[in-house]
């Protein structure tokens, strides 16, 4: 790869907070396009393995790589309710040396009530956040509960440095707006009863549960994950929308105290109004911001679109995106996914760096034998970008965890295995795990556990192994 196209992995140590790596491949090293990305070993072939706690073949690991299951959809949680399914979004919100606080989104609907009591819940409808005391040294759930609910499809979200969970709905619904005849387009949400608007942020903290009141400053759009500069305390976040969407920023007037309001900016990049087929790997463009002035009008004025926020932005010449997804910061860059993005439309990988107020493409998938709809992303304590993969193309089935290196190769982590048969609590995996996806990817704070869902049937995994053999196998990647 010519250097200077490769801005993603120029002082990769100061990047990804992981230790100097060498940048020769060794192993099997395919180049799968002219610009260069290729596939190594990583941390080697991905075979069949036994979860620790069912016996099961969940899913495929690399050699010396073990997991076991955490929670699952139907278990009885500590307060009395039925663990909901719909496994998303999660993170590790607090820590010690004791115990690790997790909270997971349910990216749920319906309005026959709330999962948790409704004294606590937003609204009567499904979704929500579920909070998991885990042990910090040998991984089992201690105490789980309901922190948030009578929400709407909570898909993603992120972790603040302050320590609580801003848990996203990927919705805009508003009851106050719709007459009986336009109900009809929105029957597959099943919200006929909902009583509140729906489409916005909501913060829940590491324990008890979280004032039901949605931070509406932060807009009302189809959110999907958001990622706080600990430096400046603005947000960062991406809307799940096709075929255009926005990339935001909220720059909050209190740093850390979300519900005093704040402003909501687009991304507006400079020489380019649409950049879902952007293909040119290593290309900058110069951007600016642009202010939503009613970040709560989440539809266009007289419809039912859900374009009202983005549509104020590209009236200002803010950017299109397409699907955007994952969120994952570290010190100046942000990196965030567009799923059906790029030349083949099977996903980019974008970068704003925010001091220079550029954005780069990362990477833009060759194909779905590389990637197909790259989701929920983290940085790596290891190096490196982790992704989830949700797959747009379906020759494959089996979702796969992939991991973007620093030398500008890629390998695999794990793959779900969709020929599983069987039963876990109440759940018939064969029916559920070929059409399932990744998500919720987030490490222990000393890197030696990452925890991930399963969204279908529901399962909550918690994976170790030799992370520090990657610079052998794959060649310092």
């Amino acid at each position: 790869m010519d250097l200077k196209r490769r801005g993603f992995l120029r002082n990769s140590a100061l990047l990804l907070g992981s230790g100097a790596l060498s940048t020769t491949v060794r192993g099997y090293a395919l180049t799968d396009d002219a610009r260069g990305w290729r596939l190594s070993a990583g941390y080697g072939a991905l075979a069949l393995s036994n979860d620790a706690i069912t016996g099961l073949p969940l899913i495929k690991l690399p050699p010396g790589f073990y997991y076991r299951t955490l929670a699952y959809a139907g278990m009885t949680m500590s307060d009395g309710v039925k663990m909901p399914g719909s496994f998303d979004g999660m993170g590790v919100v607090q820590a010690d040396d004791q115990q690790l606080t997790l909270v997971r989104n349910h990216e749920l609907s319906g309005s026959n009530g709330p999962f948790g009591a409704l004294e606590h819940a937003y609204d009567v409808t499904g979704g929500g956040t579920v909070t998991m005391k885990v042990d910090a040294c040998s991984p089992v759930v201690q105490t789980s509960h309901t922190s948030l609910s009578g929400t709407v499809y909570n898909c993603a979200g992120g972790v603040t440095p302050w320590g609580t969970w801003l848990s996203c709905e990927e919705i805009v619904y508003s009851p106050d707006e719709l007459s009986v005849d336009d109900r009809v387009q929105y029957a597959w949400t099943k919200l006929d009863d909902a009583r509140k608007r729906h489409g916005f942020v909501f913060e829940v903290p590491a324990d008890g549960h979280a004032r039901p009141e949605p931070l509406t400053a932060m807009g009302q759009f189809f959110h999907e994950a958001v990622a706080v500069d600990a430096d400046s305390g603005m947000i960062y976040l991406t809307e799940d929308l096709s075929p255009t969407a926005g990339f935001y920023r909220f720059i909050p007037h209190q740093p850390g105290k979300l519900s005093v309001g704040g402003r909501l900016q687009m991304l507006k990049v400079a020489g380019a109004d649409n950049l879902s087929k952007a293909s040119d790997v290593g290309q900058t463009w110069d951007c600016s911001w642009v202010d939503i002035e009613q970040p709560e009008r989440g539809n266009s004025p007289g419809t039912h679109d859900a374009r009202g926020v983005q549509q104020q932005g590209i009236e200002q010449g803010a950017c299109r995106f397409i699907a955007l997804e994952g969120i994952a910061i570290e010190g100046q860059r942000v990196f965030f996914t567009a799923k059906r993005g790029g030349s083949t439309g099977n996903g980019q990988v974008f970068c704003y760096h925010t001091v220079e107020h550029t954005l780069e493409l990362v990477y833009d998938s060759p194909g779905w034998e590389d990637i197909s709809g790259p989701d929920n992303m983290i940085v790596n304590p290891h190096g490196g970008l982790l992704i989830c993969e949700d797959r747009v193309s379906k020759p494959l089935n089996a979702q796969r965890l992939m991991l973007l290196h620093e030398n500008g190769s890629y390998s695999y982590l794990a793959q779900i295995n969709d020929q599983i048969k069987g039963r876990l609590g109440g759940n018939e995996l064969a029916d559920e795990m070929p059409d399932t996806e990744w998500a919720g990817a987030c490490f222990s704070p000393d890197g030696e556990w990452l925890f991930v869902n399963i969204f279908n049937p529901g399962l909550t995994l918690a994976i170790t192994g030799p992370w520090s053999s990657l610079a052998s196998t794959a060649g310092g990647a």
